[in-house]
């Protein structure tokens, strides 16, 4: 038995007959479809419209990782996250790594991978976040929107799992992004580095092993 189904999908697919925007606000825009079920019947699915966003897991030259407490107001608690934000108009996946990680922290990254991309919340949003990594970190001055408050805080792998397993960390991005992390540490899965055109080469690159 193969591991994925195979054949046509048309039997689970929904046909879009027609759209009603409900809100369009400064963060969300959320709309209803009516869309016709795999059995002729009609219905009505209300989501929201994303234009996608990025995660960053920064990783220091010491073995911690980047992360930040920013309390999440629909969630009545302070969160533990990976750096991550919302895709501005026209931006690149990469760019907008770049700009969160810098705006947010104050670190650039001299390497950048991209891992992998998740849909956090398939059921009321058509939401992306594009997974980057980042290496060879130095620290600047961070330049965090208007009402925006968090704190930057550095761990250990380890200690971020045990948060993970502990409940500390609930946050979905950021629990994927630990898989990624630990699956890459293993050796599991591999990154394709690439260094960032923006950032200015050392006077002497140290040599890394393949």
């Amino acid at each position: 038995m193969s591991d994925l189904p195979m054949g046509s999908d048309d039997h689970l697919r929904e046909t879009t007959l027609d759209r009603t925007e409900l809100l369009n606000g400064h963060f969300l825009h959320v709309v209803r479809d009516a869309v016709r079920l795999p059995s002729g019947r009609d219905a009505t699915r209300e989501y929201v419209l994303h234009p996608g966003a990025v995660m960053v897991v920064g990783l220091l030259d010491d073995g911690q990782v980047v992360l930040e407490r920013q309390y999440r107001h629909p969630m009545q608690r302070v969160m533990i996250e990976f750096p991550a934000g919302k895709l501005d108009a026209g931006e690149g996946s990469l760019a907008c790594a770049r700009r969160e990680m810098r705006e947010e922290t104050g670190y650039s990254a001299r390497e950048w991978a991209f891992a992998g991309r998740l849909a956090p919340t398939v059921a009321y949003s058509n939401e992306l976040i594009d997974i980057w990594f980042a290496r060879g970190l130095s620290l600047g001055e961070r330049k965090l929107d208007e009402g925006e408050f968090l704190d930057v805080i550095t761990a250990t792998p380890n200690q971020l799992h045990a948060w993970c397993r502990n409940g500390e960390v609930v946050d979905g991005k950021t629990l994927v992004g630990t898989l990624w992390l630990q699956q890459v540490l293993q050796g599991a899965w591999a990154l394709d580095w690439s260094a960032d055109p923006a950032m200015p080469l050392p006077d002497n690159p140290p040599h890394e092993g393949s």
